[in-house]
């Protein structure tokens, strides 16, 4: 139990780094924290060739409609997100992440993607399959814990 211990506790470390990592780059770029994390969902969706609405975007951050649309005017207003209509219904309108907004995150990420991936590389395709499967683990545990199940459901049925 104490080796899972410590994981977990290096894990919530991590967390924390990353979290201030962040931060410092939304201070240094004159950003919330929120407005990061909208702008790594964009850069998320486009990497999976995925349109994202602002209702979505917002849904994803937990912002309400004015929330999001204020998010939205200040990413624009710096230039990092541009809205546009949707092709398929020109009635929709979807956020996209400029390509200065990606270089400036790479700019400022990228040391650290890149050292990531170099550790990754010390790993057999076993031992990335076992650190995906439980970063993933991880990952669901946390969403479902943010979300409260009806009376009379576990965690797992809502």
């Amino acid at each position: 139990m104490q080796s899972e211990m410590e994981i977990v506790h290096l894990l919530r470390a991590v967390a924390v780094e990353l979290g201030l990592h962040s931060a410092r780059f939304a201070q240094q770029n004159g950003m919330h924290t929120t407005d990061v994390r909208a702008l790594i969902a964009l850069m998320d969706a486009r990497r999976a060739g995925e349109r994202m609405s602002a209702g979505r975007l917002g849904a994803g951050l937990g912002l309400n409609s004015a929330g999001t649309t204020a998010l939205l005017d200040r990413l624009e207003r710096a230039g990092h997100v541009r809205r546009v209509r949707a092709e398929s219904d020109r009635r929709k309108v979807v956020v996209e992440v400029t390509d200065d907004a990606v270089d400036l995150g790479a700019s400022f990420f990228g040391p650290l993607i890149e050292r990531s991936v170099e550790l990754l590389r010390g790993y057999d395709d076993h031992q990335r399959a076992a650190v995906r499967d439980f970063l993933d683990g991880v990952r669901e545990a946390a969403t479902e814990s943010g979300h409260t199940p009806a009376p009379g459901t576990s965690p797992r049925e809502s």
